[in-house]
């Protein structure tokens, strides 16, 4: 596996020094043989990104309908194998679409306007989240990112109980994949998503909230802005939206009843 930091030479001020700067590297997702798409992703944590993509883009239901899932390296990048239930490719291949993804490319492959949003189910008002946790749980992301603080270059998504506590970090190069690899990682450990909330080290768009409330999350905190068209989503699915997460501060943008002030 390509390391996830390499080291360059660079010049500054006519003064060469070393840096140190995140890897990305194509990383293709297949299922049962067949090419789904195409992103590029920091070498780090793929088994979790393959899994997690697979759950909050509605491919697969449950952890569950994954049988097997493996890595193969190349030159060009890695391919993420993945053989799923017969019933879940069927579904698939219908939506099937094969594409080269940008960096937190949002909705890049969607052929068409009924695509963009899924049916989700609404979100249960459990559990209440003490304001005093976001702050928490800020306080200890900025002190888990550590690719982060080599780089300066990466995104990160956390996962916390109601008291702040962090229980799982991942970081990318694309928030989308910070937020899948989280995802992957909680289906893996077999953490319930609905018994905590997620925070990211972005904005929270309209996908970021989709998929959130995908897989059960229900409160998704953003240390930037959300959009117009998150905001709407949030309302309507019952996630509870916050943005400018930061120092003693934050903003609610949808369904605040879920925090304890």
């Amino acid at each position: 596996m390509p390391p996830a930091l390499v080291e360059t030479a660079t010049h500054s001020g006519g003064v060469g020094c070393v840096d140190t700067v995140p890897e990305e590297v194509p990383v293709a997702l297949s299922y049962n043989g067949i090419s789904h798409a195409v992103m590029l992703a920091s070498p780090a944590d793929l088994e979790e990104f393959g899994l997690g993509f697979s759950l909050s883009e509605g491919i697969l239901a449950h952890a569950a309908e994954l049988y097997d899932l493996e890595l193969e390296l190349g030159e060009r990048g890695v391919v993420v194998q993945m053989r799923i239930a017969e019933e879940r490719l069927a579904a698939l291949k219908h939506r099937r679409r094969a594409l080269a993804g940008r960096t937190g490319c949002g909705l890049c492959g969607v052929e068409s306007l009924e695509q963009v949003a899924r049916v989700l189910a609404p979100l249960p008002a459990e559990p209440a989240i003490a304001a005093a946790s976001l702050q928490k749980a800020l306080v200890h992301l900025q002190q888990n990112q550590p690719l982060h603080a080599s780089t300066g270059g990466v995104h990160a998504a956390a996962w916390a109980d109601p008291a702040g506590n962090l229980l799982a970090v991942r970081e990318d190069v694309g928030r989308h994949n910070a937020l899948d690899k989280l995802i992957g990682a909680l289906a893996r450990e077999r953490r319930d998503p609905r018994t905590g909330f997620a925070l990211v080290t972005s904005r929270a768009s309209f996908e970021m909230v989709q998929k959130a409330a995908g897989v059960g999350i229900p409160m998704l905190a953003a240390v930037s802005a959300p959009t117009g068209y998150a905001i709407r989503l949030a309302r309507e699915c019952g996630l509870t939206l916050a943005g400018f997460v930061r120092d003693r501060r934050y903003t609610l943008y949808a369904h605040p009843e879920r925090i304890i002030e």
